[in-house]
C-alpha cells in the first residue's frame, strides 16, 4: 500500500506539471504564428512560465518537506528539542 505522504507528493507534483503544460499550451495557442512558430512575445512568456514552474516546484518541495516531516522519523539530530 502506498503511504499517505507519497500520495500527497505525487498529487501535488502532477498538479503542478499539468498546470505548467496548460500554461504552455495556452501560450502556444495565443502567440503561435501561422507557420507553427512562436512569436517573440510568446517566447518571453514561455520563459517566464518555465521560471515560474521552477519557483513553484521549489516552494512546493520545501513546503512538503516541512509539512510532512514527522518528529519521530529520525531526521532531526537533536531529537526535536530546541535549546537556547
Amino acid at each position: 500500500m502506498v503511504e499517505r505522504e507519497s500520495v500527497i507528493e505525487i498529487v501535488v507534483s502532477v498538479g503542478a506539471v499539468v498546470a505548467m503544460l496548460a500554461a504552455m499550451f495556452a501560450i502556444g495557442s495565443s502567440y503561435g504564428a501561422a507557420n507553427s512558430t512562436l512569436s517573440p512575445e510568446g517566447g518571453q512568456m514561455l520563459v517566464w512560465v518555465i521560471v515560474g514552474f521552477i519557483l513553484v516546484m521549489t516552494a512546493v518541495g520545501v513546503a512538503l518537506a516541512y509539512l510532512l516531516n514527522q518528529p519521530d522519523d529520525g531526521l532531526e539530530t537533536d531529537g526535536g528539542n530546541v535549546s537556547a
